[in-house]
């Protein structure tokens, strides 16, 4: 199997596989590609808000309509991340792309989440050249994901659903529900008073929906 094959197959790899050279070479230009990308995103004036949204949709595998990203933001490709409508990441957002990442629709980021599609095996015997793994990251529509969360590989979130600040998703989420901690664990489901009431006794009575 080659390296993409590898990959796409959830079976270990390294990127600098010497029995696929050029396969190789593509894979590090795209990582140096997406470092580039990153490096001159994080470097533009506030203002230019233009230039960072061209270089955005350069970096990114695909972008929907009314993102916005608050750099500084790091990837490894960008190119197999793919993002909705709509969606919103503050400060700090890092993405270890070596396989797919699917953002739905409407999502938001808090500062510092981190998603990483990779991983190593754990006994060292099976990574004595850095051997890995990488397995899909899916995020559906609506889902916030709060403060410094780790979102680890092979989890699918859940569409509606709210990730607690902190939280280490190691496994997969289910829709409308509120799940945090580490590892991160299914909270409550949310219901209709989430809807009325925003934060503890605070009620969302001054905004029309």
């Amino acid at each position: 199997m080659t390296i993409k094959e590898r990959m796409a197959a959830c079976q270990l790899f390294t990127d600098e596989d010497a029995n696929y050279p050029e396969e190789a070479a593509e894979l590090a230009a795209g990582r140096q590609k997406g470092k580039r990308l990153c490096w001159e995103i994080n470097r533009l004036h506030p203002e230019d808000v233009e230039t960072r949204m061209k270089l955005l949709k350069e970096l990114l595998g695909e972008m929907g309509e009314g993102c916005w990203l608050e750099p500084p933001v790091y990837m490894s490709y960008g190119s197999n991340v793919t993002f909705g409508k709509g969606v919103y990441a503050n400060f700090g957002l890092t993405i270890v792309d070596d396989w797919k990442v699917t953002v739905g629709n409407g999502v938001l980021f808090a500062p510092n989440v981190s998603i990483a599609v990779t991983c190593h095996p754990l006994h060292p015997a099976l990574r004595p050249h850095g051997e890995m793994y990488a397995r899909p990251v899916v995020i559906g529509d609506n889902v916030w994901i709060g403060t410094g969360a780790i979102i680890c590989p092979g989890v699918t979130i859940g569409e509606g659903s709210t990730i607690g600040a902190g939280s280490v998703v190691t496994r997969d989420v289910p829709p409308y529900v509120f799940a945090a901690g580490n590892p991160c664990r299914v909270i409550r489901e949310l219901n209709d008073r989430d809807k009325e009431y925003y934060f503890r006794d605070m009620r969302a009575d001054q905004v029309e929906w």
